[in-house]
């Protein structure tokens, strides 16, 4: 634990999301601390627990607080020499920044010096994001008309370690899959009421969780149709997702019941290929699952298969992920998703951490494993296509969607982009309502609790319909 004296309490989030990139835990406090920050108009002064100070004026070339962001990087990075790619750069949408200097008809070269300069991110990263930025513009929706559906599925096999989602184990609570159905339905009729009401159109719908595919043949086949008639039959959606993630959720009766009712993308998510990481994080299956399902998937005629891959996982180095990525070369999927391990407050690796029970990766090597991941999607010829970025990522890292040609996800673009309004149906399922000309966006939750969902499902499904019925009225 890290403990810190500020002066100024409302910078409070400025120093600790920096600090934050260079320590694990941190805390403010007056007594028996590490670091003093004194915050003054013209400068900043640290003082170490050595009783060493250091001294840093500000410039004027920044806003306040982006220079004041600045300062503390350059002292924490000559003091621990650790190397961020990322910089500064704490939101989880870089890629608005470049955006916005895109709008304003930056070259790429001025943007990759500006990134650099204003935010100290590396060369490559800054290419990564003008490769996404480029990608998306062709996607982007700017149609208030053109919007989204999300249904969540709150159940899966088991609970990973990793997980902070609304993800129940199947097996511990079989008895409120049932009512969960018949609530979802009924939230889908309020919906797909509502969009054919106001003549909305949908350009994709994702079947996501949790794992949909963790219920039984029957019951996926029953909400899947229910989905297809309310929100994709006839209506010219131009992408179908389900998120059968788990192999140990997927065989031939539910990969043909999606099949029959027009799924045209589907993920199956190793995260790993190595059996003993598979079961150290909580999976109930292995390797060898994983290729078997997958080729099923093919053989069944899918020909737009996501898999995703994990790095930073426990006891996983450079040669485990070189595993990996061998492994999914073989397969030759359609897309990949390059995650960065998330240290999640509600997971159990989390509490693990504190325990001291999991070590952390060092950067150096993090860095390594995801340059494998990268040599895979140029192995595979995809290019990137949507990143995304979490807080608490192990190595200030990055969330990547890679794709072959015309294979792209284009609900993660939008969901990511926040262009596009996306009404979300489900327990722990967020509607965002997106407000184009003010460039305002409006979230809605549904409740965590499955039960809790169920019980205020219409209180909340009418807190929903209010807010679109602003943006559409």
């Amino acid at each position: 634990m890290i403990i810190i004296k500020l002066n100024d309490l409302k910078y409070r989030y400025d120093v600790y999301h920096i600090f934050k990139l260079f320590y694990d835990n941190i805390d403010f406090k007056e007594e028996s601390y590490d670091f003093i920050v004194d915050i003054s108009p013209k400068e900043i002064k640290f003082i170490n627990e050595e009783n060493e100070i250091s001294i840093y004026k500000f410039q004027g070339r920044l806003k306040f607080k982006e220079e004041l962001r600045n300062i503390i990087f350059i002292y924490l990075s000559s003091l621990t020499h650790k190397k961020l790619p990322w910089g500064t750069l704490i939101g989880i949408r870089p890629t608005k920044k470049v955006h916005q200097m895109m709008d304003k008809g930056l070259a790429e070269n001025e943007i990759i010096e500006t990134l650099n300069k204003n935010y100290f991110v590396a060369g490559n990263k800054a290419k990564l994001c003008i490769q996404v930025a480029n990608m998306e513009r062709k996607h982007v929706n700017k149609d208030l008309k053109i919007i989204s559906v999300y249904v969540g599925m709150p159940f899966c096999p088991t609970r990973c370690l990793y997980c902070s989602f609304a993800s129940n184990p199947i097996n511990s609570c079989k008895k409120l899959v049932e009512p969960y159905l018949k609530a979802l339905e009924y939230e889908i009729d309020r919906i797909s009421e509502f969009i054919n009401k106001k003549n909305l159109e949908i350009e994709c719908v994702y079947f996501g969780g949790g794992t949909p595919t963790s219920i039984e043949d029957k019951e996926f086949e029953n909400i899947l149709f229910k989905i297809y008639e309310s929100f994709v039959k006839g209506r010219n959606v131009k992408e179908f997702n389900v998120e059968c993630g788990r192999p140990d959720s997927i065989n031939e009766n539910k990969l043909s019941a999606m099949k029959k009712y027009e799924v045209n993308r589907i993920s199956i998510n190793p995260q790993s290929m190595n059996d003993v990481t598979l079961k150290a994080i909580g999976r109930s299956h292995e390797e060898k699952d994983i290729i078997e399902k997958f080729n099923l998937a093919r053989s069944l005629g899918f020909d737009n298969i996501n898999m995703d891959l994990i790095i930073g996982l426990p006891n996983e180095g450079l040669e485990e992920v070189r595993k990996t990525c061998e492994e999914i070369f073989k397969l030759n999927p359609d897309n990949i998703t390059v995650h960065g391990m998330a240290i999640k407050r509600g997971s159990i690796l989390h509490e693990q951490i504190l325990l001291g029970k999991i070590k952390l990766i060092e950067q150096l090597e993090l860095d390594s494993m995801y340059d494998e991941t990268v040599k895979l999607a140029e192995k595979l010829r995809m290019k990137p296509y949507y990143m995304y970025r979490q807080k608490n990522m192990i190595g200030n890292t990055e969330n990547v969607g890679y794709s072959k040609l015309s294979k792209e996800g284009l609900y993660n673009i939008q969901m990511i982009e926040e262009k596009q309004t996306i009404i979300a149906l489900g327990a722990d399922a967020v509607t965002k309502v997106v407000f184009l000309e003010t460039d305002k966006i409006e979230r809605v939750g549904n409740l965590k609790d499955i039960k809790e969902y169920i019980n205020r499902l219409e209180e909340k499904i009418e807190e929903k319909l209010n807010v679109l019925e602003t943006l559409y009225d």
